[in-house]
């Protein structure tokens, strides 16, 4: 019997989408992946730290809830490498013996350009934000 089949795309959706919380590692890599048990472990870690950190004010906030932003940005980072992986070298590593070829589409264009979009918009938040808070002690919000 065949080994499953593992899709490029769907990959890079998780990975840009629910990538924090680590979905896209399980899917590719199953429930013994420590890498991905360490995204799902940040949530829970920065939500108390978030909690905390709101008490404590918000420098503590911002340092206490960067478990989740650097997952974040890690999984926007695999997505790219994800979906940019060729296809032949897709196919080597995750489906050697599925018997079938990965044939990218527009789909996953359409994914990296939006995953690209947000990994931007959201690094540009974390240096302004971290510069706000150094420099002004919070004082724009």
């Amino acid at each position: 019997m065949p080994a499953g089949h593992k899709n490029k795309t769907i990959a890079t959706l998780l990975a840009s989408t629910v990538g924090a919380a680590g979905l896209h590692r399980f899917y590719l890599h199953g429930w013994r992946d420590r890498w991905a048990w360490l995204h799902l472990a940040s949530l829970p870690l920065s939500a108390v730290g978030g909690i905390v950190g709101n008490k404590l004010g918000p420098a503590w906030a911002m340092v206490l809830i960067s478990p989740f932003i650097l997952s974040l940005l890690a999984a926007l980072l695999e997505a790219l490498v994800l979906g940019l992986t060729p296809d032949s070298k897709w196919d080597a590593k995750y489906n050697p013996a599925s018997g079938r070829k990965s044939e990218s589409a527009w789909p996953l264009a359409l994914i990296l350009v939006l995953t690209l979009a947000g990994g931007m918009g959201g690094l540009i938040f974390v240096i302004s934000r971290s510069f706000d808070l150094m420099f002004t002690g919070g004082s724009y919000g």
